[in-house]
C-alpha cells in the first residue's frame, strides 16, 4: 500500500503514540521527512531522480559552464555538446558525449582559447560549474544528465516516488529519526532499543530495494535485469 503525506503522518503518530495534531510532532515532521528522503536518495541512487536538461548553452571562447538550475544537480552523470552550434533540440542535432577529466588535464592540453573547437572533455570545478576543453568555438547547446532531488513530501505535495513505490522503507527511515524526537537515540532513553530496531528494519528493507534498483538499470547479476540467483552455476553473463 502506498503512502501519502496524510497517511504517513497518521502512521507515525500511531507507531510512536503521539497525537497527530501535537504541535511538537507537527514542527519536527519536515525534519523527519527530509532526513528520510535525503538518506534514501543517497543510499539507492534511483533512476527516478535522473533528469535531462538542455536549456543552457556555452559561450563562444569561454570554457566555463554553469549547470542549469544552479545547485539543482547533485551528481552529473553525462554532458553532451549538441552540434551543429545553434541546435537547441538534442534530437535534432548530434550529441557529442564529453569525457570527464581533471582540471589539470584541461589546463595542460588546452591552456588558452587557441585551437578552440567542439569540446571533448569537462572537469568539475564546483557543485554547479565545470570547465570545457577545448574552449568552445561557438555557442553549443549542452545536454546535462544527472540526479536531482524531487520535491519533498509535504501537505502541499501529498505523494512522491518514495511514498508510492517504497512506502515501508520510507516509513522505516522516518521512524529512525522519530526515535531521536522521542529521545530514544541513546542508552539513556526510555526505550534505547527502539532506534536500533528501526535501523535494522530499515537496512533489511533497503537490501532488497538496492537489488531491485540494480535490476532496473541492468546492473544486477551478469549485467542483466534478473534477480540474483546464488545457486545458479555458472552465473549469468
Amino acid at each position: 500500500m502506498s503512502l501519502t503525506y496524510a497517511t504517513l503522518v497518521t502512521s507515525l503518530a500511531n507507531l510512536f503514540a503521539v497525537p497527530a495534531g501535537d504541535a511538537s510532532f507537527q514542527a519536527v515532521l519536515p525534519n523527519v521527512i527530509d532526513d528520510a528522503e535525503q538518506r534514501l536518495y543517497r543510499d539507492l541512487d534511483f533512476l527516478a531522480t535522473i533528469v535531462r536538461d538542455h536549456s543552457t548553452a556555452l559561450v563562444a571562447l569561454n570554457r566555463n559552464f554553469a549547470y542549469p538550475g544552479g545547485n539543482a544537480f547533485f551528481v552529473i552523470e553525462q554532458l553532451n555538446v549538441i552540434t551543429p552550434a545553434g541546435t537547441t533540440d538534442p534530437d535534432a542535432g548530434t550529441r557529442v558525449p564529453l569525457t570527464p577529466a581533471t582540471r589539470e588535464l584541461c589546463d595542460n592540453l588546452y591552456p588558452s582559447a587557441t585551437g578552440a573547437g567542439v569540446p571533448q572533455y569537462f572537469a568539475p570545478m564546483t557543485q554547479s560549474t565545470c570547465i570545457m576543453a577545448p574552449f568552445p568555438d561557438a555557442a553549443y547547446t549542452v545536454e546535462v544528465v544527472g540526479t536531482q532531488r524531487p520535491t519533498p513530501l509535504s501537505n502541499a505535495n501529498q505523494s512522491t516516488f518514495l511514498s508510492t513505490y517504497l512506502p515501508y522503507l520510507f516509513l522505516a527511515a522516518c521512524a529512525v529519526f522519530m526515535c531521536a524526537f522521542q529521545q530514544n537515540f541513546s542508552a539513556m532513553g526510555d526505550n534505547p532499543q527502539s532506534a536500533v530496531s528501526w535501523e535494522a528494519h530499515y537496512n533489511a528493507l533497503k537490501a532488497s530495494a538496492v537489488v531491485e534498483e540494480a535490476r532496473k538499470k541492468f546492473t544486477a547479476e551478469g549485467w542483466s535485469s534478473k534477480q540474483p540467483a546464488p545457486l545458479a552455476t555458472p552465473p549469468r553473463t
